[in-house]
């Protein structure tokens, strides 16, 4: 169980970093490439809030709060011992990107962000792993609000 839950936030955090990296390296901030004109663009932004660019200037808060959304996910499995696959996957991948941005909070004070769909605040692979994965979750809890132990 332990293993699929570090193998999903594993993965997110590997591309998460490696796309950063990539877009950070070739990329000054603001600037933007056209991938679909006025559709979808890459645009590198440095955030100093917290997903979708909320919140600005809050990054202890939020770094923080990643660190404890980390732990309290440990705590669960750990105690609860949930071998639900479904959910398992959704804590992934909210582990992994909450991992994913606090890397960034720790090393440079903001996350890096790029994903522009112009109707949307630029964001990244930790924030869509988050919100993918919180989605997930909540569809599992309303539907079925038990967590299979066996």
């Amino acid at each position: 169980m332990i293993l699929k839950l570090l193998s999903v936030s594993s993965l997110v955090v590997i591309i998460d970093r490696l796309t950063k990296y990539i877009l950070f390296r070739n990329l000054s901030e603001g600037e933007s490439v056209r991938l679909i004109p006025g559709l979808f663009h890459i645009t590198l932004v440095l955030n100093t809030g917290v997903a979708f660019g909320l919140f600005k200037g809050k990054s202890l808060f939020f770094t923080v709060t990643s660190a404890l959304v980390m732990v309290l996910i440990g705590i669960y499995i750990w105690r609860v011992g949930c071998k639900d696959l479904l959910t398992l996957t959704a804590l992934g991948l909210i582990l992994g990107g909450a991992a994913g941005n606090l890397i960034d909070r720790v090393l440079f004070g903001y996350v890096i962000d790029f994903l522009d769909f112009r109707i949307w605040p630029v964001f990244n692979i930790a924030d869509a792993s988050i919100t993918i994965g919180a989605f997930i979750l909540a569809i599992r809890l309303i539907f079925d609000k038990r967590c299979s132990t066996t």
